[in-house]
């Protein structure tokens, strides 16, 4: 979706010296950074991914224009900075700086909608994995153990099952359409009319579904949403998927749920703590799925990013709103 930016970044960007300096923070081969500099008429300088160089920040602070996802004391600190383009959807890390101040010059950008298709289709995956019991299948060949009368008889079937999906933005959309031909039936919690669109209305409704997928942005408003309470109101058997944030549910809660067999299976994509460390329960508890946050992965990732980077330096150059401006009053 194209939003239109605060009236102020207009002028911000009609300001930007036509030989911009652009500072790069993502991983890119020789020609992915040759399309770079074909991009951009200024110098480009590329960092190493994640660098800490002190230097990397004094080139951040004469830069114009950056891509990626610098450390966001670097992006306070750098006055010439005039849009971020990050590398991510969420915007976590950057949501403590001074944004009434800061984007009175600074225009974020993110990759929303980028990930709808891998995202959506790893959250199919990994219930149909469940349903189908290919995550015991795969883990029986290990032991090389043959299971099948123990296996068969607790597959279930995808076809006509009731699906919550947390959220309304364009992974929710393209999943929703991935569940159609099994003849899923698909509600919505969000703001559009009939979404379950309360607290209230989801505590009442929660025991209705089979699946339950969250793909929430991470704000104070949806952290710890499924709280123990939530989390004991779903039905027997249903599956929880994660794709979102890993602040968004309990994890002692869930993994109670599960390891009591109370819950049929878990997909998640995202943990409070990432990597997730050793020991911990989700590494052992049954009937889970870990995707170690790789849902929006694909073979052409990158070349996406930069598709969508070139697309709104065309745009900023002619004076056109940007992609997926970040609104920092709503957290995302």
């Amino acid at each position: 979706m194209v939003r239109a930016p605060h009236a102020s970044q207009a002028s911000d960007r009609a300001a930007l010296p036509s030989d911009a300096v652009l500072y790069v923070d993502l991983a890119l081969d020789a020609s992915e950074q040759e399309r770079l500099r074909a991009v951009a008429p200024g110098q480009v300088w590329f960092a190493e991914p994640d660098s800490e160089s002190i230097g990397d920040a004094h080139v951040l602070a004469d830069s114009h224009i950056a891509l990626g996802n610098p450390r966001a004391d670097w992006v306070a600190k750098a006055p010439n900075l005039r849009w971020l383009q990050l590398a991510s959807v969420g915007i976590d890390r950057y949501a403590g700086l001074d944004w009434p101040v800061l984007g009175q010059r600074l225009t974020v950008t993110n990759l929303g909608g980028l990930f709808a298709d891998p995202v959506a289709e790893t959250c199919l995956a990994g219930i149909l994995a469940l349903y189908r019991g290919v995550d015991v299948l795969a883990g029986l060949r290990t032991g090389e153990t043959w299971s099948k009368l123990d296996v068969r008889p607790g597959l279930r079937l995808l076809g006509g099952a009731n699906v919550l999906i947390l959220g309304r933005g364009s992974i929710a959309s393209r999943l929703a359409e991935l569940l159609a031909p099994f003849g899923c039936s698909v509600t919505h919690f969000a703001r559009s009319d009939g979404d379950i669109r309360t607290r209230q209305e989801l505590d009442a409704r929660l025991p209705d579904f089979d699946i339950v997928v969250g793909l929430l942005p991470g704000t104070d408003e949806t952290a710890d949403l499924f709280d123990r309470r939530r989390i004991d109101r779903l039905c027997p058997g249903a599956v929880f998927v994660n794709a979102g944030r890993g602040t968004l549910a309990d994890e002692d809660a869930l993994v109670a749920a599960l390891a009591s067999g109370r819950l049929g299976g878990a997909v998640l994509d995202v943990t409070r703590e990432e990597p997730l460390p050793a020991g911990h329960p989700l590494w052992s508890c049954p009937n889970v799925i870990l995707t170690q946050h790789t849902a929006g992965g694909s073979r052409d990732e990158t070349e996406r990013i930069l598709d969508l980077f070139e697309d709104n330096w065309q745009r900023l150059a002619g004076g056109e709103p940007l992609r997926n401006v970040v609104r920092w009053s709503k957290g995302y």
